[in-house]
């Protein structure tokens, strides 16, 4: 009986600390000192190290976003970012990046919000993109993903604010390329008078609102992307490699947002006489297209140069 009486006290120890391993933060020091209580787990020491798992990342199935390896074959610590592995330093020669380079190292000389720069590939276009619009805080997780609509660009305007989804309205054209701003300006048929077609136009573009090694696309590479979708429409376009979402616009018109959910619009940087070029797509059609108007707030998708 005592045998049992002891053993029962035992698991019943056993479980409460387990559970209070789970519920709180653990430390793991030789001092005896409480953990830092934003952390899961704290190891300190004044002679050891963190030995990080060794493995090569061809070996690791269906890696987490954020899991990490020192692969043995070439001395590189990776860390998976959800579409595939990036070095993030190591000893090893081939290493890409030093150990304090971070996704902030990608410059948004435009300002804006920065977001990771993540790149995804389209095996048939041969084409890089960003994985995700500007503005939007993560990779869409359906075409109608809230996340991942992002923000409204008038075509050729910096990321002065006028592009988030809750900037005022303001009824005065600009002479300008920056009109010193951050409002939505409505007027037709653009935001700047007189117009100016060099905006946008390449890597080293006026007003490009993409980070470093990025810049808009043409009519042309948004073509080719359209090619190689399993269905011409919302479902086609979600459903390729880049994912592209449902974002709606801003009118040029009022100020006012139409087609959220139902629609999607992308800049182009290809100029049409007054206007420029545009992908757009809905439930049942996609197409390349004249948008008709420059001041219309669209989503934009940045391509690698």
């Amino acid at each position: 009986m005592k045998n049992k009486i002891l053993a029962f006290s035992i698991s019943i120890t056993c479980l409460l600390f387990t559970q209070n391993i789970f519920a709180q933060s653990v430390g793991i020091n030789a001092t005896g000192a409480a953990p830092n209580s934003s952390a899961l787990l704290d190891l300190s020491s004044t002679n050891k190290g963190f030995l990080i798992t060794r493995a090569d990342t061809a070996n690791i199935v269906a890696p987490a976003f954020g899991l990490m390896t020192l692969a043995p074959l070439d001395s590189c610590l990776y860390m998976f970012n959800g579409v595939n592995w990036k070095s993030v330093g190591g000893v090893g020669t081939s290493c890409s990046c030093t150990a304090t380079s971070t996704p902030s190292t990608f410059v948004f000389p435009c300002g804006g919000t920065v977001i990771p720069v993540v790149e995804v590939l389209n095996p048939a276009t041969g084409k890089t993109w960003m994985d995700r619009n500007l503005g939007a805080s993560q990779i869409a997780t359906s075409s109608a993903d809230l996340a991942g609509y992002g923000d409204l660009y008038q075509w050729g305007r910096c990321s002065d604010g006028h592009e988030k989804r809750t900037a005022a309205q303001i009824f005065t054209p600009s002479s300008a390329n920056t009109p010193g701003h951050g409002d939505f300006i409505v007027n037709i048929p653009d935001w700047r008078v007189p117009q100016n077609n060099n905006l946008w136009q390449g890597l080293a573009g006026v007003n490009n609102p993409c980070p470093t090694g990025y810049r808009i696309p043409t009519s042309a590479e948004f073509d080719a992307e359209l090619a190689t979708w399993a269905t011409i429409d919302a479902a086609g376009a979600y459903g390729s490699p880049l994912k592209l979402t449902a974002g709606g616009t801003r009118t040029n018109t009022t100020g006012a947002f139409g087609s959220v959910g139902t629609f999607g619009y992308y800049w182009s940087s290809t100029i049409d006489v007054n206007s420029s070029i545009a992908l757009v797509f809905n439930g049942g059609f996609a197409a390349v297209l004249a948008s008709g108007s420059r001041a219309y707030g669209y989503s934009v998708r940045c391509i690698k140069d």
